[in-house]
């Protein structure tokens, strides 16, 4: 069999890109399956994943992050340790090195876009050195029609060369790796860096830049929907249970990870799920499980036995931030639009390492406001480079890695959206109980799972809620199906001592971190925070 016929042949010499063997356009599955057997770049395991390996970069790399700084982005970013300047005379010179380095190489170009909503959407083309990292996007935006493809005008460009290396004393980079954003000149460099969520969040780190400046609220969250057509939101940092929690077999879900907040409703940014798999058993999580078994998913770094090429989910010698990329349309039960009215409830996840926060809790809207600009959680092993264990962290917005703008432009936008829509909003705690990281236990998903359809469901509408002494916050009394004690986290530690000690330590971590932010916000917000004594 010959080389499959390239489907709509482009040029790339608009990026300096000359003297190319051929670019791949749009290839299909299995064709790109194809290549990246032929290539070494995977291999095809049992029941029909691929499988990758990248042992080198397991995780994000957010020191490796910059923007470059020019045009309106030098007025409209959030200049810090997150978001890095770079200076435009150093990514063009680091550009043209890049682009030299692609001649005489096969290219892979996946033009798709970026937003279920036609309205909002961001046409956008990955250009990859790789198969795999092509049929990566294939799977995480949303495909084009023969007809778009035809009159496909990019609004961005992705450039993936995992196999080309910055020059820190050249380029001004930290390391050889390199994640650039260049929102004048509409392109994102990705150098070094093979990680394949480099791409995925340099996207949605666009789309957060734009979104706003049209009034829509852009979110790191899952989103699912009922059968009384009412529509939830999961904001959480990876791994604390976005993906796993809006995976629900009584509700369709429309996304798992990135969505936009119109004046219509919500929509997903994106047209895969990023799951990660360490250990996931089909009994917990039955649907996800199901996608490392299927034909069309990339798993990323996660075990393969040599001979069999079965695959093992519970081995992290590489890492344990392994993944599972795959197109939405390998859930059963996802609303086809990817798109839903406006939320009835707003769930915040935090996996707490110091087990002190309640599973679930009620909050005010100050509170909402209060933990949205907070966005505490532990970093867990894996999602980043160089993080082995739970480590405890405050992201602004649940995604600060991810948004160009001061929290408050997004805080903003959700508040208004709360108040106008009346919105519950609830904190759930996917973290330990019992006791800290190394001595307690992690939350069991069955308990988190029933306290959620609780909330979703109605069903603690009627319930008393006590105010937690330490964090405020309103805890259920009851709740169907989860032992009364698991609810207050002070009673599943046997050193109560030990607990008030924890408790008051995050308390004084929460105030210190929202220092940075108490001039922006109303008084009511500053008060809502846990209480310090």
């Amino acid at each position: 069999m010959g080389k499959p016929t390239v489907p709509q042949p482009i040029s790339l010499e608009q990026y300096g890109i000359i003297n190319t063997p051929s670019v791949l356009r749009n290839l299909s599955t299995p064709e790109l399956y194809e290549d990246a057997i032929l290539r070494d770049e995977a291999h095809l395991s049992h029941q029909g994943p691929l499988v990758v390996s990248n042992p080198d970069y397991t995780g994000r790399s957010p020191n490796d992050r910059y923007i470059v700084k020019d045009g309106e982005s030098a007025d409209d970013v959030w200049w810090g340790p997150v978001n890095r300047p770079f200076e435009a005379d150093k990514f063009d010179a680091l550009y043209n090195r890049m682009m030299a380095y692609l001649q005489n190489r096969e290219l892979y170009v996946q033009d798709c876009f970026a937003g279920s909503d036609a309205n909002y959407r961001l046409p956008v083309r990955v250009i990859t050195s790789l198969a795999w990292q092509s049929l990566f996007a294939r799977n995480m935006f949303i495909k084009a029609t023969q007809e778009e493809l035809d009159n496909f005008d990019p609004g961005f460009t992705v450039i993936a060369a995992p196999d080309f290396k910055a020059i820190p004393e050249i380029d001004g980079t930290r390391s050889e790796a390199a994640i650039i954003i260049n929102f004048e000149r509409k392109i994102v460099l990705i150098a070094a860096a093979a990680y394949s969520g480099e791409i995925k969040k340099s996207v949605f780190s666009v789309m957060n830049y734009l979104l706003p400046k049209q009034d829509i609220l852009s979110m790191h969250c899952s989103a699912n929907v009922g059968k009384d057509e009412d529509a939830a939101i999961f904001f959480g940092l990876s791994g604390t249970g976005k993906t796993t929690l809006s995976a629900d077999p009584k509700r369709r879900l429309i996304g798992d990870d990135e969505h936009g907040w119109t004046r219509d409703g919500v929509f997903n940014i994106e047209g895969g799920c990023y799951a990660k798999v360490i250990n996931l058993s089909p009994e917990a999580e039955p649907e996800i499980y199901a996608c490392t078994r299927s034909f069309g998913t990339i798993l990323e770094n996660v075990g393969l036995d040599s001979v069999t090429r079965h695959v093992d989910l519970d081995d992290a010698s590489v890492t344990e931030n392994t993944r599972a990329a795959y197109p939405i349309t390998h859930i059963p039960n996802i609303e086809p639009t990817l798109k839903a009215g406006h939320p009835k409830n707003i769930i915040m996840l935090t996996a707490d390492a110091f087990g002190v926060m309640p599973p679930i809790s009620k909050l005010t809207p100050e509170q909402a406001m209060y933990h949205f600009i907070s966005g505490y959680t532990a970093k867990l092993a894996g999602t980043e480079k160089g993080v082995t264990e739970p480590q405890t962290t405050f992201s602004a917005c649940f995604g600060a890695p991810f948004m160009p703008m001061h929290p408050s432009v997004y805080g903003n936008l959700l508040k208004e959206k709360i108040r106008e829509h009346n919105v519950s909003c609830w904190l759930v705690n996917t973290g330990w109980s019992g006791g800290p990281y190394g001595v307690g236990s992690r939350m069991k998903i069955q308990h988190t799972r029933a306290m959620l359809n609780a909330a979703l469901d109605g069903q603690l509408e009627d319930v008393a809620f006590e105010r937690d002494p330490v964090f405020g916050l309103y805890v259920p009394q009851g709740c169907p199906n989860v032992p009364t004690e698991v609810l207050n986290p002070r009673n599943t530690w046997d050193d109560k001592d030990a607990y008030d000690a924890k408790a008051a330590e995050l308390a004084k971590a929460f105030h210190q971190n929202f220092e940075k932010f108490a001039d922006g916000v109303t008084e009511e917000i500053r008060d809502a925070g846990p209480i310090v004594r």
